[in-house]
């Protein structure tokens, strides 16, 4: 038998994902509806998908460039200068990595030193602390409030940096909360993160799911494009989570860096994956428009019914999240999440598994068809009768 000894002390003391837990109880049920893994519940282009057979056809079967192949590297280019007006190099700013995760993964260990400091904005993806930990940081959490729309706010932001602060990471659209940081927001942010000389590590994932105002690249924000590291891809807005392609844009030095870590530990991403982005990039706009109309539509519609069956929920700006408060029921979040899956059949996630200013509330993805949401609403509000008198 292998001794626990063996399993390093980091890694065995890291809590597993709470996402996942209720992903694979939902799974072991019949007629579950499931409002809990942030997936889009689009099928992934025809168009990208065949530029994904071409490739396999015509032989494209190797290995690419470690930094990706640099017609996609130059598409991308065009695609940040495009949409979010800044601009990178493909030769030798841009790496293609095997989805965001991993280029967060090679940011988090090219630029920390044992025991630095990253900032951590909770409620947040459940990989963020862990990965902080991995790389050999600390990660410190700074909690946001339902009363301030979960948004960041420059005080709490201040209060936080220490001498051992070496970086901010931060998404918005956020997951779990769906809040989007506005322009002015983050020049006010930006400020201090200037003054402490810090860098910014800025999860865009979800830059495409934005519906009531433009979005803004922090990397766009004025003296910002040097101390900024942008994590993107095309998992959520292109609809291609399963094709595990993503990308990650910094200053030349931290990018060269990465792509060191980047030809050891993956050597590259997936040639045929490479292919089909390109396509997406190309001539995949519209569809983007589509998803994000179609979005939008649900946002609306659950955002609307949570606070008319008694779950007090604000309107989240972008991504496919809601994020209603559970509080008058009395229960925490773990308590109503397992309560209702197991009586009306529908799975959220639990705030808490986000951060502790997640308790007190669920998320719930409406990346569902209306049908689908529409049912599990019905479902909710009975729950919610029935406990709730």
């Amino acid at each position: 038998m292998i001794k626990t000894s063996y399993v390093s002390r980091t890694i065995a003391e890291l809590r597993p994902s709470g996402i996942r837990r209720f992903f694979d109880l939902a799974a072991n049920l019949e007629g579950v509806i499931s409002l809990g893994v942030g997936e889009p519940d689009f099928v992934t282009s025809w168009a990208v998908r065949e530029a994904a057979i071409n490739s396999l056809e015509e032989g494209f079967t190797s290995y690419t460039a470690n930094a990706g192949l640099y017609e996609l590297r130059s598409e991308i280019s065009r695609y940040m200068e495009k949409q979010f007006h800044v601009s990178y190099r493909p030769e030798d700013q841009i790496i293609v990595t095997v989805g965001a995760s991993q280029a967060l993964d090679i940011t988090l260990r090219t630029i920390l030193n044992p025991g630095e400091e990253v900032i951590v904005v909770e409620p947040c993806f459940v990989a963020y602390a862990p990965l902080v930990t991995m790389a050999g940081g600390v990660p410190v959490t700074v909690q946001t409030s339902r009363d301030d729309d979960f948004k960041l706010t420059p005080e709490q932001l201040e209060a936080a940096i220490t001498p051992k602060t070496k970086a901010v990471l931060i998404c918005s659209p956020n997951n779990p909360t769906g809040t989007q940081l506005g322009h002015e927001e983050l020049v006010m942010l930006a400020e201090i993160v200037k003054k402490h000389d810090l860098l910014v590590i800025s999860d865009e994932i979800y830059a495409e799911l934005a519906y009531d105002e433009q979005f803004t690249s922090f990397a766009a924000i004025d003296g910002m494009l040097e101390r900024t590291i942008v994590i993107n891809g095309f998992s959520k807005g292109f609809a291609m989570t399963g094709w595990r392609l993503g990308f990650v844009c910094a200053p030349k030095e931290i990018s060269e860096a990465m792509l060191k870590l980047h030809q050891y530990a993956m050597m590259c991403a997936p040639t045929m994956a490479q292919h089909a982005a390109l396509e997406a990039l190309k001539h995949g706009m519209q569809d983007v428009e589509d998803m994000r109309r179609s979005y939008r539509r649900r946002r609306n519609y659950i955002v609307k019914s949570f606070n008319e069956i008694g779950l007090d929920c604000h309107n989240p700006g972008g991504a496919f999240y809601a994020f209603p408060s559970i509080e008058k029921t009395g229960m925490t979040s773990m308590e109503f999440a397992e309560k209702l899956l197991t009586e009306e059949l529908v799975a959220v996630v639990p705030g808490d598994v986000f951060g502790k200013s997640g308790e007190g509330h669920i998320r719930c993805s409406y990346a569902s068809s209306m049908e689908q949401l529409q049912e599990a609403l019905k479902r909710m509000e009975r729950f919610m009768a029935n406990h709730c008198k």
